[in-house]
């Protein structure tokens, strides 16, 4: 228990305290197919009198290993196990719903995005 309480302030810190810029990361900004030029600070994006967040997926193996360390990185994730969303999730995987609605979401996204086994992070529709 004490380890995985190490763990999570580590990892929370290293989401927290990121200084670099996004875009300075190719690897990782290539697996975000996301527009976010109007995203606003806060994760919203719209008109003043009809912001909304911006929700996104991705997916990940279906383990609790991989879940546990994408819900130190993001507090927002919905894992959806057996669902494959837009995305195409596939046997063994397990969709991953999250949202931009949260503190430094620029930097969750990033930390997720160099994650080896995310391989994409798109727009989620809730179609």
């Amino acid at each position: 228990m004490k380890c995985e309480l190490v763990l999570i302030v580590g990892m929370l810190l290293l989401v927290s305290c990121t200084h670099t810029g996004w875009r300075d990361d190719p690897k990782a900004w290539h697996k975000v197919e996301l527009n976010l030029d109007r995203v606003d600070p806060e994760g919203l994006r719209g008109p003043s009198n009809g912001k909304v967040a911006v929700a996104y997926e991705f997916c990940i193996p279906n383990t609790d290993r991989c879940k546990r360390e994408v819900r130190t990185i993001d507090s927002t994730v919905q894992f959806m196990a057996g669902s494959r969303g837009r995305i195409g999730c596939g046997k063994g995987e397990c969709l991953c719903i999250g949202s931009t609605h949260q503190a430094n979401y620029r930097s969750v996204l990033r930390a997720l995005a160099r994650l080896s086994y995310i391989e994409r992070i798109t727009e989620c529709y809730f179609e």
